[in-house]
This record gives structure tokens, sequence and C-alpha cells, in this order.
């Protein structure tokens, strides 16, 4: 199916993104696989192309496309090239929106021009060693001291954990046990910052992930990111989009994974005949392209309501679950197509089925989407029991 509301810029886009991967990733994910971690070059060389913070003002020396189609023909891109692993959507609008949304002109000021070149690597800190999609019952606290703020925690499970240079850290920042929380941004080189190990992985091997420590750590209020009582309702509000980009991420690997398999059974034979020829695998293959047809309008529609400002918290909820268990589904019956081969990591498809397992775990578990979704539909039992 053509995807119609995509205009010839943005497949202009598609063909810069699918050259540079092909030059600067592509051949060398084997490398940072093993190594556990991309080089910090291919973020600066994407930033060169313009493929960072796309969305930010000019005014602030980006390009001003405040436009997610961009960022999906990316994402869509890096999973057809098998480069997933490289956390640059992540840079890009899960953590760069927060401080869209929330940094003050001074922060932009201070902190965009990195940012875009690619010298500034962006993560995230919430998820704790104790709490997953429990945001409110986080431990790391925020201590106001009047002139600054003193942090201490850990947080676990930190995309971009060992690259990164600044860090969005939830805390605590009102009584124990309320949902008082501020968002504070920690900079590389910040006394009693530090870094964990990076973190081995089933799937997405080159992507680094680590554990983060915040040992009385002196954040300056200008460093302070929003109201400093709100940052529990600034994590809901940009949770909607981290879904959508999680759909967008689970969508692209199944495609890419789908196409793949496809070439594959057309060459491998079973019993002189090619695997793609039996009815059976032609059966499953149908099935497979009409359900990912059908989330693709789905996500596409989600895109546009994004765009609008209009993205609803259940609808994010929906189209992430929808896509994550679609792309397991998928990534799984590809494997099967594959055989033996399919289990071999020389095979990009072993590689998939792994990479897709998160999917129906971060930015919210599948069995927490299906509760907002629940909870929008009047099936809120909470304490009327």
């Amino acid at each position: 199916m053509r995807r119609r509301w995509l205009t010839e810029e943005h497949e202009m886009f598609r063909d810069s993104v699918r050259r540079f991967l092909q030059d600067e990733a592509e051949p060398h994910m084997d490398e940072w696989r093993r190594q556990g971690v991309v080089d910090r070059a291919v973020f600066r060389k994407a930033g060169a192309l313009g493929f960072l913070f796309m969305w930010a003002e000019s005014e602030f020396g980006g390009l001003g496309l405040d436009d997610f189609r961009y960022d999906q023909v990316l994402i869509e891109e890096l999973y057809r090239a098998g480069c997933g692993d490289i956390f640059i959507p992540a840079h890009n609008r899960l953590v760069g929106r927060y401080l869209g949304r929330l940094a003050s002109t001074e922060q932009k000021q201070r902190f965009y021009p990195g940012c875009i070149s690619g010298d500034t690597i962006l993560g995230i800190a919430m998820t704790e060693p104790d709490t997953g999609s429990d945001l409110a019952a986080m431990k790391t606290r925020a201590v106001d001291c009047g002139d600054h703020w003193r942090l201490s925690g850990a947080k676990t499970y930190i995309s971009n954990g060992i690259i990164g240079d600044l860090f969005v850290v939830a805390a605590k920042t009102g009584e124990v046990g309320d949902r008082q929380t501020g968002l504070f941004l920690v900079e590389r080189d910040m006394p009693g910052f530090s870094r964990g190990r990076n973190l081995e992985k089933l799937g997405m091997k080159a992507q680094d992930t680590a554990e983060l420590f915040f040992d009385e750590v002196r954040i300056p209020k200008n460093n302070e990111l929003g109201d400093p009582s709100r940052g529990f309702y600034y994590l809901m509000e940009n949770l909607a989009e981290e879904r959508l980009q999680s759909a967008t991420c689970s969508l692209a690997n199944a495609r890419a994974a789908l196409d793949e398999t496809l070439a594959f059974t057309r060459e491998r034979l079973v019993f002189g005949e090619p695997v793609a020829s039996f009815q059976n695998t032609r059966f499953q293959f149908a099935s497979m392209a009409t359900d990912m047809e059908a989330a693709q309008v789905f996500l596409d529609r989600c895109v546009e309501e994004l765009n609008a400002g209009e993205l609803a918290a259940e609808d994010a909820a929906k189209v992430k679950l929808f896509c994550s268990e679609l792309e397991g589904r998928v990534v799984d019956q590809c494997l099967q197509f594959h055989g033996g081969a399919g289990y071999m990591d020389e095979y990009m498809i072993s590689r998939r089925y792994a990479d897709a397992r998160i999917s129906r775990i971060y930015a919210g578990t599948s069995e927490i989407m299906r509760e907002i979704i629940a909870r929008k539909m009047g099936l809120d039992f909470r304490g009327k029991h």
C-alpha cells in the first residue's frame, strides 16, 4: 500500500538516511555489537547531516521540522538496515522533546548546539532498581538547598547510559509517599554522578544500557527542567509520544523481518521446492502482511494526531500494544521459516528476534498498556470493593 501522506521531501530524506547508514553504520554494526556500544562518531556524523533534533527551532540552530514523520522515516530506515540499536531516536524525541517542551531559553541556548551536532548525547533516567512502570514509587530524591538541589539515588536500565552526556533525571521533591517530582538536567562531569557497568542484554547489543548513581550531586537551579513539583505530570504527558515512537520501532522491525524472510524462503528449498511455495508459508505471509498494513494505517493516524497535538494517552497505549505484540508474532514466525539458520546469529532474523523482546516491556509493558486502555473504558475498580 502506498503511503500517500508521505511527501516527496520525506522520501528524499529517506534516501539521505539510507545512504548515511550504508556508509557510516552498517559496516560497523558487528564491531559495535561486540563492544556493547556504538562509537560516538556516528552521532556526530548524523548531526552533520541534520538528522538530530530536526524539530528544534532555527533560532537555536535547528531545522524547524517539527513533524514526527521525519523521525518516523529515520526509524524505519534504521531498522531496515539492521541498525535499530543505534539509539538516535531516543536522543531526538524520547529525551529531546523534554527539552523542547520544558527548557528555558537559556537552557536551549546552552544545550541545543551540542544536541544538534551530536557532541552532546542525551539519556533519560526514570527506572530504578526496585521500580519499573510505577513511577510514583521512585526513591531518588532531590532536596532544595536554596541556590541548588542535592540529588541522591540510583537509576537502572538507562539507554545511552555509557555514552550519554546529558541526562533528564526524575527525582522526588516532595514528601515521602506523594507524587511531587522534579526533572533535573545532570551533566556528565558533575561531582557525585557516576555510572555502573554496561549491562549485558538479550538483544540490542550495540545500544549501551547502564546503571547511574547520584551521590549528593549538586544541581544548580538553572538545571531544573520546568516546574520541580510537576515532573510526574511531565512524564505522563511525554509518555504518549514515547509509546508512539516505540510502536514505530516495532512495526519497522517487523516489516524488515518480513521482507528479509520473503527473500530467504524463495531461495531455501525443502523437498526440492522453495519454502515460499508451500500453502502454509503463503497463508502465513498473507496474514502477516495484512496485519502490518492495518497497523501501519493505525500508526500513521496516531502520528497525524501527534503532529496536531491531539494524541490521546489511550490511543498511544493501543498503538504501542498492537504494534509490539504484532512484532513479536511476526519475528517469531519469520525465524521459524528460516529453520535452523534462524537460530544462528549470522542471520539478521536471529538478532531481530532478540531485539524485539524488549518492545513489550519498555515504554510500559503490554500489561500496563492494557490497564490504561481498560481504565479509559470505565473499567477502573480501584478502591471500590
